[in-house]
């Protein structure tokens, strides 16, 4: 392989411009620090050859010890000058070069996480609903990490790797050509081995390799996110089950691919090695000498340069490894990048009122496939509506488009009288909060996450909203109670976890509240005194629920019924329960033994419409 093909084979392994050009941002990134990488290079080359010196001065030195007659010992001291100077020389150049390039490096980090963290805030939030935790970590973790090998330490390397080869060569060339083709023959054995080593095989198992690390990040994630709940209910074993996979997974995985590699990294070191290329320069010098077609004192600097060879093509094999770690990197961190932002309004309209309206509403989260099809509804103020239906009816994403984790395909939401793609962002979540499922506390005191949307709240407000979430004397049990921080010193289960939650969403005190879920951890004692607490709260909210439990939906002004993804049926509850057959049907079909079959097996028809029947049902 020639080095005109060995850099073309280099220049492709990189983030080229073309790639980075349809990652936004990245080719910005790098374009401001193309000088320093272009410094960096050039200190490169001029250590490399000044690396060289010290080599040169040996073989200088010896054929001056070697010459016939006195010896000039101004000669010698010149010779040892000039080597000594070209190792400071290196030692200056490489050592400039590598702090720029870790200068650099950082910059660049620094730049793509703010990148990231730019484009995170902006984009939809139900997009982190549609992506696993653990590839997403990875991203703006490990991957923006491992730009640092290309960044700081592959341009030195590669220069290396091209530079000392060549000015060798050039060298050796003057004083045997015969011998440097010889010298060259565990180079060219090495070299041959690359494109074994890039085959489209190898590159589709280092596809697979990311990707079964990015699933063993994930489960370990979702593990430790959820180990209380799981030990609590007696399924560890069913937890433990999918990281074992995982693990398993990556194992095969990782044993092809070293079963594949191995062979070739090998037949690569052992042509690299030392002793296989003094070998070779051994049998070629002495043939030649032996002929008389080389003087003895020719063959010293073949021995030296010639390890001189072999050590940066070695480093070669590393310098694409980073390359396409990076290049695989920089793809991932590009994709993230290429997600597009929630629009925001030129001329945001400011709501009039919290009177929600959804007209038409139609919504898939795959082309093709519509989730939602056509909802129709008006929730007013001062009223809470319950949102009931099957799995998978659409009751998740009808309540996730009123915060506007996503937009709607056709129709449209209004809040006030203002279409949520006319509201600009800031007074959207001054106007509609949300408490679901799957809860995600910061990792600050408990009192900053209460108080995470009125920052400046003080402590008697966190306190009250935190005595009506229900939550307040598991706070005070906390080693330092609400200046606890969560995951560090302070451990809350599933179900404390969504009353902190809660507690948020009080305080925040917006006109519109959504609950997804939002006491499904939690015990029946603990759900109604939270139910009471928003119901002594409420005033002219308009409040939407996804409801599991009959206490909860017969609380409600109106209910409604999701199936496939339309309104089957809604209205008062107690009506419903008594008129319509198939939201009777629906409360009947639920899993016996759960709560709302209690429910429903004790109220049973019309007399679940009565206030009384609310008050005496049991979770």
């Amino acid at each position: 392989m020639t080095t005109t093909e060995l850099t073309e084979r280099a220049r492709h392994s990189l983030p080229t411009a073309r790639d980075t050009a349809a990652r936004p941002g990245i080719a910005g990134v790098l374009r401001v620090h193309l000088w320093s990488f272009a410094a960096v290079v050039v200190l490169q080359i001029a250590g490399a050859i000044a690396g060289l010196a010290p080599l040169l001065a040996i073989v200088e030195l010896g054929r001056t010890l070697l010459s016939p007659g006195p010896v000039d010992e101004g000669r010698i001291w010149l010779v040892v000058l000039a080597g000594a100077l070209g190792l400071f020389a290196q030692l200056l150049f490489t050592g400039a070069a590598t702090g720029i390039g870790h200068l650099v490096d950082t910059r660049v980090q620094l730049a793509l996480r703010r990148l990231l963290a730019e484009r995170l805030g902006r984009v939809p939030l139900g997009w982190f609903s549609r992506r696993r935790t653990g590839e997403l970590a990875k991203v703006v973790g490990e991957d923006v990490s491992a730009v640092h090998p290309f960044i700081a330490h592959t341009p030195g390397e590669l220069v290396s790797a091209f530079v000392v080869p060549l000015v060798s060569l050039i060298y050796l060339f003057t004083v045997d050509w015969r011998l440097t083709l010889i010298t060259l023959i565990p180079v060219a054995l090495a070299l041959a081995v690359v494109p074994l080593m890039m085959t489209p095989a190898r590159l589709r198992e280092q596809r697979a390799f990311d990707a079964a690390m990015g699933r063993i990040g994930d489960s370990v994630v979702e593990f430790v996110q959820g180990i209380a709940v799981v030990k609590a209910f007696g399924e560890s074993g069913r937890a433990h089950r999918r990281f074992r996979t995982a693990a398993d997974e990556f194992a095969d995985i990782f044993l092809r691919m070293v079963q594949g590699l191995a062979p070739l990294g090998a037949a690569m070191q052992v042509a690299l090695s030392p002793p296989f290329v003094l070998l070779m320069v051994l049998i070629g010098g002495a043939a030649l000498i032996g002929s008389g077609g080389m003087a003895p004192a020719d063959l010293l600097p073949f021995l030296l340069l010639g390890l001189g060879l072999t050590a940066p093509v070695a480093a070669l094999g590393h310098g694409f490894d980073d390359m396409q770690t990076a290049r695989r990197a920089v793809e991932r961190i590009g994709d993230v990048l290429a997600e597009p932002p929630l629009p925001q309004p030129a001329r945001p309209v400011e709501p009039r009122g919290h009177r929600v309206e959804l007209r038409d509403v139609r919504f898939g989260y795959d082309s093709g496939h519509e989730v939602l099809r056509g909802i129709d509804l008006i929730l007013e103020p001062g009223t809470v509506t319950a949102i009931v239906g099957p799995s998978g009816s659409g009751k998740s994403t009808l309540v996730q488009l009123l915060p506007r984790f996503f937009d709607p395909a056709a129709g449209s939401i209004r809040v006030g009288g203002a279409d949520l793609r006319e509201i600009a962002g800031r007074d959207l979540y001054r106007t509609v909060s949300f408490v679901f499922q799957d809860v995600r506390l910061l990792r600050a005191s408990v009192a900053e996450n209460i108080a995470l949307a009125v920052p400046r709240a003080d402590r008697a407000a966190v306190i009250r909203a935190a005595r009506l979430a229900n939550i307040h004397e598991r706070i005070l049990e906390l080693p330092r109670g609400y200046d606890s921080v969560i995951g560090v010193d302070a451990g809350l289960s599933g179900g404390e976890a969504q009353r902190v939650s809660i507690a948020r969403a009080l305080l925040a005190d917006t006109p519109v509240l959504v609950l997804d879920e939002a006491t499904s951890f939690a015990d029946p004692q603990t759900e109604r005194a939270v139910r009471t607490a928003l119901a002594a709260t409420a005033g002219a909210r308009t409040t939407v629920v996804i409801a599991h439990r009959w206490e909860t939906v017969a609380g409600a002004d109106t209910v409604v019924l999701l199936r496939d993804g339309r309104i089957a049926a809604s209205g008062r509850p107690a009506e419903l329960l008594a008129a319509n057959r198939e939201f009777a049907a629906f409360w009947r079909s639920r899993p016996a033994g759960t709560p709302l079959d209690v429910d429903i097996r004790e109220e049973d028809g019309a007399a679940a419409a009565s206030s009384d029947s609310t008050r005496s049902a049991r979770p």
